[in-house]
C-alpha cells in the first residue's frame, strides 16, 4: 500500500550517503515536536501524491506533489536520520508507520493545509 513512501525512502541511499552500518549502539533520540511534523507531512505529501497518481479525487484537490513533495520527503527522511541517529530502515519504518496512522484516522487530508504552508517555507 505504501510502496511510494519506502520507494522515496530507499531514494535516500543515493541522495545522501551513509557511513557504514555502526555495531548496537545508543537508543536513537525521540523525535522533537519539529521532527514530528516533518515526518507527519512527509507522510501526508507521499499519501496524497499517491492519491494524485491513482486518480483520486479527493488528492487532485491538492497542487500536484509528484515533485515537489517527493523533494521534501526525501529531505525530511534526511533530516531525521541526521537528528535521530536512526537508520534508513528505521526512518523507513517510522514514515509507514505515520502514513498509516494518517490513513487510519482519515487525516492525510487534514493535515494538508499546515503541510502546504510547511512546503511552501521550504521554497522547493
Amino acid at each position: 500500500m505504501l510502496n511510494a513512501i519506502l520507494a522515496a525512502a530507499l531514494t535516500l541511499q543515493s541522495v545522501a550517503p551513509m557511513a557504514a552500518a555502526a555495531p548496537a549502539g545508543p537508543e536513537p533520540a525521540p523525535l522533537s515536536q519539529e521532527n514530528r511534523a516533518l515526518l507527519r507531512c512527509a507522510a501526508g505529501f507521499a499519501l496524497v501524491a499517491q492519491g494524485q497518481a491513482a486518480g483520486d479525487p479527493q488528492a487532485k484537490a491538492w497542487p500536484d506533489l509528484s515533485v515537489r513533495g517527493r523533494e521534501f520527503f526525501v529531505r525530511a527522511m534526511a533530516q531525521l536520520m541526521d537528528a535521530t541517529g536512526r537508520d534508513r530502515a528505521g526512518i523507513a519504518a517510522l514514515a509507514n508507520a505515520e502514513a498509516q496512522a494518517l490513513t487510519a484516522n482519515g487525516e492525510a487530508y487534514k493535515v494538508m493545509p499546515s503541510c502546504m504552508l510547511m512546503l511552501e517555507a521550504t521554497r522547493l
